[in-house]
Formats: C-alpha cells, structure tokens, sequence
C-alpha cells in the first residue's frame, strides 16, 4: 500500500486501540494482500470481488488464513471505500461462530447428549468460506434442533447474542432512555438520531455497517419509525430491521429477490437466491435474540420478543414484537 494509505490506515488501527504488534500484523497482512494482486497484474482499486474470493482460497489451501488476517483486510478496505469487498469480509467473518456457538448453548440449555445428536457426522466449514456452504449445515442443525427439542426450548436457544456484541455498546442509548420522559419520546428521538446518522453516510459516501446508504434508502428509513428503532403499541415495541441491501431491496420487485436483499444472515441468504434448500423459519428466533439485545439493556432484563415476519417464513421483511417488562412503562 502507498505511505498515504499506510499512515491512514495506522492511524484507524491506533483509533481502534490495537496494540503495535497487532498493527504491524495488519499492515503485513494487507501487504500481501496486494503482493499477490501485483502477481496477477490487478490494483486494488480495480480488482473484482472473484479476485478476493480466489486469494482467500489460496490462503485456505495453504493453511495461512486466519480471523486476523481476514480482519485486517476487512479493515482496509472499509477505509478505503472498497465496499463490495468490505461488504463479503464482513459476511464471512460473521458466519464463522454462530453455528457452533449455538451448539454450545445447546449444550448448556439441553445437555451434552443432545448436542452431540445435533453435531453428530459434521463438520464445519473453514474460516474464510463462502457463504454458499453454510445453509446446507444450517438445515440441518436446525432440523435436528426441532426434531429433538421442543419449540419453546428452541426457541430459548436461538434467541440469543450470538454476535458477542458488548452490552457496553448500548451505553449512549440506555443514558438516553433514562433521560426521556416516555418510552415513545425514546424511540422518536432515536429514530432522529438514526436519521441523521445516515445522513452523515451519505455525506462522507460511507457504508452503514454493511448497508450502502442512497437518498431512496433514507427517505424508506424516515418513513418508517419501525426500521431499527421502534413504534410502541401498548404494551409492545415493534421493530422492523433494515434489508441487508436496502438499494437493491427497493428497487427490486420479484418477491424472491426482495427476500434475498432484505436478510442479513449469512447462514442463510445464498439458499433464498437458489432456492434449493428450505430452511425452518425457527433459525429466524436467532435475529431476535440480536434485536431485543438493547431493550435487554435499557429495560436492565431480558424482555420477551415475538417474531412476527420473517424471510424463511416467506415474507419480505424480518418484524418483531419487543414486550415491555412490567413496571417498565413510562
């Protein structure tokens, strides 16, 4: 990389509270990312997302790949704007505990026994694999999961912080929410906040985690409350997550295709663009167990989430019921 984008990129990793060994390692990593692009005579900023898949195969079949190698490169090129090779990095990285993760919690919740009926004659796909590998494994987990447990069991197992995100993250939120009158004056203001967040996106043209951010895709943002932040009815917030490709999503009319774009599961997506594997709509409790996370936080409980709306389930949207724990309302 140049010594422009050398120091850039340091600098983010020093932002980021990296140490100076881990740094070095980054910069090393992308190093040879762009060794091996100079070998097949493409730049970086020119190179097709196939070149990134073929570079990690190559690292797989070496036995060279590892999380941090895949990290640093994901890093780079959120920095440098290379957002369709941020965009599969990010996919891949994301992937890569959840099914094993869950097998765990089966353990826990269920007993050694049944985890071992739910992994018996697998084996998980690598680190650094497509996201096309992972839903014939999904199936089955799940499938077996059902066959074994009861729904409410499964239910409770899926249900869960399976990102590892840390409830410190909500910190900003729960402050917010203990200075707000009402619960519905929270959600309003966090839906303005939201907003101008994407504004700022656009503005900087940089992505929102993975989603690229359009004037379209803020205008379907601001007509919507529910999307990523919540409408009160009752007793009950509901919540409606942004397509994963919110571009895409709206410009799409073929309700396969608007399936495709509106999920964010890895696990998952490549079997609703192919159509070939069907997969219980109960894996779909797992985005629940990630929406309901801040409410979790700023109610100080684990709240109960209904999933009302669901891609596996045949809808175009993923939708959820947060239930407001008693003596909560305000």
């Amino acid at each position: 990389m140049g010594i422009l984008k050398e120091i850039q990129f340091q600098k983010y990793l020093e932002q980021r509270k990296l140490t100076i060994d881990e740094i070095k390692f980054a910069i090393h990593s992308v190093n040879e990312f762009e060794n091996y692009l100079e070998t097949k005579k493409i730049s970086f900023e020119t190179a097709e997302l196939e070149t990134l898949k073929k570079y990690i195969a190559l690292m797989i079949e070496e036995e060279k790949i590892s999380v941090n190698k895949l990290l640093a490169i994901a890093r780079y090129c959120y920095i440098t704007k290379k957002n369709d090779y941020y965009i599969y990095l990010a996919s891949i990285l994301g992937a890569r505990n959840v099914l094993p993760d869950i097998c765990e919690r089966v353990a826990h919740i269920a007993g050694e026994t049944v985890r071992n009926k739910i992994l018996q004659g697998l084996e998980f796909p690598p680190l650094g694999s497509t996201p096309e590998n992972y839903p014939a494994y999904t199936r089955v987990i799940i499938d077996r999961l059902n066959t074994e447990l009861p729904n409410v069991t499964c239910k409770k197992i899926l249900t869960w912080n399976y990102h590892r995100i840390p409830t410190e993250s909500f910190k900003e939120k729960k402050d917010r929410f203990e200075k707000s009158d009402t619960i519905d004056e929270y959600l309003m203001n966090e839906h303005k906040t939201f907003i101008e967040e994407l504004k700022s996106c656009i503005k900087e043209e940089k992505l929102w985690y993975e989603q690229k951010i359009t004037p379209a895709v803020l205008r379907f943002v601001q007509n919507n409350q529910e999307i990523c932040t919540g409408v009160r009815q009752s007793n009950k917030i509901y919540l409606t997550k942004i397509p994963y490709d919110p571009k895409q999503y709206l410009e799409e009319n073929d309700p396969n295709l608007k399936s495709y774009y509106a999920c964010h599961c890895p696990l998952v997506r490549s079997a609703l663009l192919e159509g070939k594997i069907k997969i219980s709509p109960n894996f779909c409790y797992c985005s629940s167990g990630y929406e309901k996370l801040v409410f979790d936080v700023i109610f100080e409980e684990s709240v109960e989430v209904d999933l009302l709306e669901s891609v596996l389930n045949g809808d175009n949207r993923c939708r959820f019921a947060i239930k407001i724990p008693k003596g909560k309302m305000k």
